[in-house]
């Protein structure tokens, strides 16, 4: 009986993410560009500068005046674990910063596209708004011409209103 329900898909409840299907969470693109960008942001600091030369500063200081003992790089071959340390760095800046620029660029092409969108709308809103503009010139421009007829067909009505009274009042015409 147990073995029956066992294999019963409920359709009341949402399956869950169990089994061979279920991952494990990625690390986030985004969480590592924002680290680039964080890393090559701090890299060009006067503080990350200044820190860094406390660092060698304090580095080659130990490994001088420290008795022998407790130096851990040698002045003689030249603070070869220093160098190391510090063409480390440096293999690992570059690429940073350069990954840092190319999100710099993406987001750069989004914006020039965005902005070159919003120049199409204005330009558009722009001549829309010209093409209105001139259109109600035109309308004022008729408006004024039919305000100019209007006294012009009232004085000719005026004038035939006069002639048609002047023929009633007149003795030898048949009104």
């Amino acid at each position: 009986m147990a073995r029956g329900n066992r294999g019963a898909v409920s359709l009341d409840a949402p399956r869950g993410r169990s089994g061979v299907l279920s991952r494990t969470p990625q690390p986030s693109r985004d969480r590592f560009g924002r680290f680039t960008e964080w890393i090559a942001r701090n890299m060009g600091t006067p503080v990350f500068l200044l820190g860094l030369t406390l660092f060698c500063v304090s580095w080659i200081a130990w490994n001088t005046l420290m008795p022998i003992w407790l130096r851990f790089d040698s002045a003689e071959f030249g603070f070869t674990a220093l160098t190391l340390v510090l063409s480390l760095q440096a293999s690992y800046a570059a690429p940073l910063i350069l990954l840092a620029q190319n999100r710099q660029d993406d987001r750069d092409r989004v914006q020039i596209e965005q902005d070159r969108q919003r120049a199409e709308r204005n330009l558009a809103d722009t001549e829309y708004l010209a093409r209105e503009i001139v259109a109600l010139r035109m309308t004022l421009r008729d408006f004024s011409d039919e305000v100019v007829t209007k006294d012009t067909l009232r004085s000719e009505l005026r004038a035939l209103l006069e002639d048609l009274d002047q023929r009633r009042d007149a003795p030898g015409e048949p009104p």
